[in-house]
């Protein structure tokens, strides 16, 4: 690319996109001074790695999205990345859905609980948020621990209101039952503070403040109240056994550690709170070189704590990070303070410091190698990259499968397994009705499905492989639109992806063997007769027939709940604007069709959500039905 005139560029915070000749975003990056960003890669002998003189060289125009602060401009820059996943970004592949304990302040008695990371989780006024947690285990130990030591209710809010007794686990010293006894509001949230200090780190301290109530409730002769106290706090310092104390008691931190192999690049994640060590996670990228590290880097951080964006507690006041080179220096400074705006309070990104630091940079550095070392064990993405002669490894697979009744209510399910672990977000169900007419044509709804799946390439980038549930016939029916809308398919490097289709074996009368077992199912690829060479049992055949069932299953479970609303809306299901939700509540009100019919609009309009509009219509759609039932009695008759 020529060096443009970087006069035109402004000199506030934004985010760029590097685009080819043909539109196609190449790379996306984010700085506090675009201008001043955008100069480093046409420095006069600057020393660019390969990947970004590549990507310079396909690159021929350069576009700003301004933003007000650098805060907007890291936001925005993690959600073009989400979105577009360049060729030349590193991608964070983490659909994990993160675990989180909340503790909410919106009910006089609030519950513990563990619930998924929501971007809008603690917009609630009050809701605290506690983690992230790398595992469920790991989670639901915690809240194990927190309702074994401090006696707060586990019932759902409806359960509570409505209780007349208290439950099992009052019987058992276990909750306080204030759904039913009388238990000052001020005692109950004080042990919430507790169970705060707890999840905060901050354990030691909380184990001081009970020995202190132990002391107190001694000497005041409650001696059964002591006792009690004296368990929590052996219970607790169990607990804080287990955690490794590593740093001074007021130290948040979180320590990345980095590690090159031969198969690529993995990054170790620790979580440091209140001093204690308390958990960790790991990051793989296979294929990445040690010239990668400075922007694998960088656009972890951004990529991983910009999903924090209304989590602020999952930013910690420290970031201690490898070697932070004098070309990188000013793009950290940035993430500095866009970081700072998000956690609202100040962020600091550093190298280790003391040997403290220093030991953990390392242990973060050896488990970032373990985790590489496990990750270039699992066999799939490069053993199916050998069976379909790919140029990359073949990491992420969609998969579709088709369901219908006799032609009625046709759902596509789409699954999507990435490094051999299901991505349940990524999951989307289609509905073909108004495609196949009621056909029952699968070949028909297969390639009513590829033209939808080809228009939301414009956010959801084709994966690897795409794999189809059937033989030939359904793969030549996607190969024909995609061939029609000039998206090259196959093994190239310039293809989009890679197109298969999974049929069922054939059993000793040349049909197909659906016996449940079967490891000899058949693989197609367009513009060959006979089925890939995968042998019966081999790993990376049984990974492709588990992604296949994975989508079977989801296709029936959306047609069955599509065949089971329409059932149950009836006569009122071509009523416009009235769909489940307001049948059951039109039924819930009435009772019946006919009670409907005979309450007029007046009342039907006061049903919340139907307004007279929809009491017409639906009105109007009872009246038509009704006389075409009297009609065919007549004819009966």
């Amino acid at each position: 690319m020529q060096k443009p005139d970087l006069s035109l560029f402004p000199t506030g915070p934004g985010v760029y996109l590097y685009k080819d000749a043909d539109g196609h975003i190449l790379y996306i990056g984010k700085a506090g001074n675009l201008r001043q960003r955008l100069s480093s890669y046409f420095r006069t002998g600057a020393s660019l790695p390969v990947k970004t003189r590549v990507m310079l060289d396909e690159a021929r125009h350069i576009d700003i999205l301004r933003t007000g602060t650098e805060k907007e401009a890291l936001l925005l820059e993690a959600g073009l990345i989400k979105k577009h996943r360049p060729r030349f970004n590193i991608i964070l592949r983490d659909d994990k859905e993160y675990l989180l304990i909340r503790i909410g302040r919106d009910h006089p008695y609030p519950k513990v609980e563990i619930v998924r990371w929501s971007k809008h989780g603690n917009k609630r006024r009050g809701v605290k948020l506690f983690g992230p947690f790398s595992s469920g285990q790991a989670a639901r130990d915690t809240l194990r621990l927190i309702h074994k030591n401090f006696p707060l209710r586990r019932c759902r809010d409806t359960a509570f209101a409505n209780r007349t007794r208290p439950c099992l686990y009052h019987d058992m010293g276990q909750c306080l039952a204030p759904c039913v006894m009388p238990v000052p509001p001020k005692t109950y949230l004080g042990i919430l503070d507790q169970v705060q200090l707890l999840l905060s780190g901050k354990t030691r301290k909380l184990v001081t403040g009970i020995k202190r109530e132990m002391d107190i409730a001694s000497r005041e002769l409650h001696f059964e109240k002591a006792a009690a106290l004296r368990d929590q706090i052996r219970s607790l310092e169990k607990t804080v056994e287990r955690q490794s104390v590593v740093l001074d008691e007021n130290t948040d931190l979180d320590i990345v550690g980095q590690a090159t192999t031969p198969e690529g690049a993995a990054l170790g994640l620790l979580f440091v709170r209140g001093g204690l060590l308390q958990d960790g996670r790991n990051f793989f990228w296979p294929g990445l070189s040690p010239e990668d590290a400075p922007d694998l880097l960088d656009d972890f951080l951004t990529q991983y704590y910009a999903q924090r964006d209304t989590f602020g507690e999952g930013i910690p006041p420290r970031i201690v990070v490898p070697r932070i080179s004098g070309s990188d220096e000013e793009s950290f400074h940035s993430l500095e303070r866009a970081l700072s705006e998000l956690r609202g309070g100040p962020v600091r990104i550093a190298p280790s410091s003391g040997p403290d630091e220093t030991s953990l940079t390392l242990m973060a550095e050896s488990n970032a190698r373990t985790a590489a070392t496990a990750a270039a064990g699992k066999p799939a993405a490069g053993l199916l990259r050998h069976r379909f002669q790919a140029t990359k490894l073949v990491r992420r697979i969609e998969v579709v499968d088709i369901s219908h009744s006799s032609g009625s209510k046709t759902r596509a399910g789409m699954a999507v397994f990435e490094d051999e672990r299901p991505v349940h977000k990524a999951y989307r169900v289609y509905n073909l009705d108004a495609d196949t007419s009621g056909t029952g044509d699968d070949y028909a709804a297969l390639a009513a499905w590829a033209g939808r799946r080809i228009a939301d390439a414009v956010e959801q980038p084709f994966p690897d492989l795409i794999l189809i549930d059937g033989g030939k016939g359904q793969l030549a029916a996607v190969l024909h639109v995609f061939n029609a809308a000039n998206i090259k398919t196959g093994n190239e490097p310039d293809a989009a992806c890679i197109l298969a289709s999974i049929a069922k074996a054939r059993n000793e009368r040349g049909g197909s063997d659906r016996r449940a077992g079967n490891t000899a199912d058949r693989i197609f690829v367009p513009g060959r007769g006979k089925p890939l060479d995968f042998p019966p049992g081999c790993p990376e055949l049984l990974y492709l027939q588990r992604v296949r069932d994975a989508a079977h299953n989801f296709a029936v479970r959306q047609h069955r709940k599509a065949r089971s609303a329409a059932a149950f809306t009836g006569r009122l299901a071509g009523v416009r604007g009235i769909g489940p939700h307001l049948t059951r509540a039109l039924y819930k009100h009435f009772g019946s069709l006919p009670a409907m019919l005979e309450a007029g609009e007046q009342q039907l309009a006061e049903v919340p959500g139907i307004g007279k509009g929809r009491a017409a219509a639906v009105l109007a759609a009872l009246a038509a039905d009704n006389n075409a039932d009297s009609g065919t009695q007549r004819e009966k008759s």
